[in-house]
């Protein structure tokens, strides 16, 4: 078969003719997630943190890295791969892999950041309810483990439905960029006054 407008053959395979034998169900493909299942982008040497993407984001610009908000020893940056949609992530400056590494100001920065999203989230897009969380090593299930991060994950009444549990996919109705910008136009100003970009 032929692309309308194209001179190039282009197959083009029934689902059907994949599972072996037809067994009636359609098929929501996502190609886009092999990037994070084949662990593109991991740093190849974890503990180098000059391959590390927490370490290279507060580099970039903050549209292009996706941070909502700098602090002065931690920030905040959206999931390159949420869980859910407006999923943050609050990391620390430095690359260190556990909480008991952490300084006090840290610790006191990272908690503060995780509730000030967690607020922000709320006048934002109103969800029912957070997972907040790190996972310390990769047993746990960090996929990037060398450098510690808060997840902060707004959940809504059925958000976990058929689709991610028979489907193994993910709805996100909002772009990230337009997540990122949202959440920072809504965060605080230092002192709590007025809104932050």
């Amino acid at each position: 078969m032929s692309a309308p407008g194209s001179d190039e053959h282009v197959r083009i395979d029934a689902a059907g003719d994949f599972p072996g034998e037809p067994d009636g169900l359609e098929r929501l493909w996502t190609p886009h997630r092999m990037v994070y299942i084949q662990g593109e982008g991991k740093p190849a040497d974890p503990l180098d943190a000059e391959q590390c993407p927490f370490c290279a984001g507060p580099q970039r610009s903050d549209e292009d890295a996706l941070i909502v908000h700098r602090g002065s020893t931690a920030f905040v940056i959206l999931n390159l791969f949420p869980y859910n949609s407006g999923h943050l992530l609050v990391c620390p400056y430095r690359h260190v892999a556990d909480y008991t590494e952490l300084t006090q100001d840290e610790v006191l920065e990272v908690a503060e950041l995780t509730r000030t999203a967690m607020r922000v989230i709320r006048e934002v897009s109103g969800p029912a309810g957070f997972n907040l969380g790190m996972n310390q090593g990769a047993v746990a299930g960090a996929g990037i483990a060398a450098h510690l991060h808060q997840h902060v994950v707004p959940r809504w009444e059925g958000d976990a439905n058929f689709l991610p549990i028979v489907g193994r996919t993910k709805a996100l109705p909002i772009l990230l960029a337009d997540t990122r910008r949202q959440y920072a136009e809504a965060w605080p100003e230092p002192g709590g006054e007025g809104r932050g970009a």
